[in-house]
């Protein structure tokens, strides 16, 4: 694991172990019966993977974002969605390392680290989409207080989570529309209610909720960083480190589909022969393993942006739009390898490709993504000039 501490690859063998003894021998049974898997919850706590991003005084270890990457991709090597249980976690602990008031460091983030406070964000809305300026949600000063009426949608962990940095408009008439955004840190209480769990096609196990908000009330000193107006700005770097968590989702549901359809090619035998020996399965083999070392690579570039304090929403939207990419394909392409077995739920193969859509839609859809990287690389190209 090159450009790793010692330390650093102990911890990403540390997690492989994990998963390999102690989530991939039961994560069948979680995900037939969509089953939280709290025993796995409680494991990933006592490794401190939900430290992994708050620096000490707060937390024990902060890891490079290489290291957080590849930890992620082992963590959905075994099963997606317990990468998805760290994901906005994750996002919510830098936006408070990073932008927080002391108070809010102290208050939030040794919790955070020990995963005895776990955290979501809440962006989405039912009307608005990838259109954040689009949102509704609105957060009214009445006094020392702010009460927040709105919806928001597609919130992983938000039962289970009892902290929300909530991204909403405390300026309905700023204009352009996203100078009047702030993000609170909101704690559940009474006029927020988490009205029901989505139904989904994959990402089993763990929620996925719409929450509403009438007249909830949270105190002024609940703004992140002590100043509103900030809150997309804030956001929009928050959502670099979501979309290269997301991209290393990708490459380890990639990697887990590979791993299966190599092991199965060499098992399995036709004409007198593994299957690996026909031109056509050893063309999707050859195939899968170049797009996925590539997706691994660009992410690894894309972690080592964000470390060096430069602006990455470029270098994480492309790792997020070719590792998700690159992991529907691979999925897709185990499933042929696999024939009729990869159709049938007695294999994992089936759950790859259930999983590996979510990540060419979520944090921003892949259409998004390639209008970001467009209007980035022509930005940094007038930026030369």
């Amino acid at each position: 694991m090159e450009g790793l501490s010692e330390e650093e690859q102990a911890i990403v063998e540390t997690v492989r172990s994990f998963v390999d003894r102690d989530v991939k021998p039961v994560v069948q049974g979680f995900e037939h019966a969509n089953t939280y898997p709290a025993a796995l919850i409680e494991q990933m706590k006592k490794l401190g993977i939900f430290g992994l991003a708050i620096a000490e005084p707060w937390g024990d270890v902060r890891v490079s974002t290489p290291c957080y990457a590849l930890v992620t991709e082992e963590l959905a090597r075994g099963w997606m969605s317990l990468a998805g249980a760290m994901g906005g976690h994750t996002v919510v602990a830098k936006l408070i390392s990073d932008y927080g008031t002391d108070e809010q460091r102290d208050l939030y983030l040794p919790r955070m680290a020990t995963g005895e406070l776990r955290a979501t964000m809440a962006l989405t809305e039912p009307g608005g989409g990838s259109d954040l300026q689009a949102m509704r949600t609105v957060a009214i000063r009445d006094g020392d207080f702010y009460l927040i009426t709105g919806s928001k949608m597609w919130i992983t962990n938000a039962r289970r989570s009892a902290l929300m940095a909530l991204l909403c408009k405390t300026d309905p008439t700023a204009d352009p529309p996203h100078r009047g955004m702030s993000v609170l840190l909101v704690e559940p209480g009474p006029g927020m209610t988490v009205s029901r769990d989505l139904p989904k096609l994959g990402y089993k196990g763990v929620e996925t909720c719409e929450v509403v908000f009438e007249d909830f009330r949270v105190p002024v000193s609940a703004v992140l960083g002590g100043s509103v107006g900030e809150g997309f700005v804030q956001m929009m770097r928050g959502l670099e480190i979501g979309r290269i968590q997301v991209a290393a989702r990708a490459v380890g549901v990639g990697r887990a589909a590979f791993e299966d359809a190599l092991n199965y090619a060499q098992e399995r035998e036709s004409f007198g022969r593994p299957i690996w020996k026909h031109q056509a399965i050893g063309n999707y083999l050859a195939d899968m393993a170049t797009k996925l070392t590539a997706a691994r690579q660009l992410l690894l570039y894309a972690c080592r942006q964000f470390d060096a304090g430069e602006r990455s929403d470029l270098e994480a939207g492309m790792a997020k739009l070719f590792a998700s990419e690159t992991a529907m394909q691979v999925a897709l392409d185990a499933m042929r390898i696999h024939g009729g077995y990869g159709y049938s739920t007695e294999f994992d193969v089936e759950r790859y490709f259930r999983d590996a859509p979510l990540m060419i839609i979520g944090e921003g859809t892949n259409e998004i993504q390639r209008n970001v990287i467009a209007a980035q690389l022509v930005r940094r190209a007038q930026g030369a000039s």
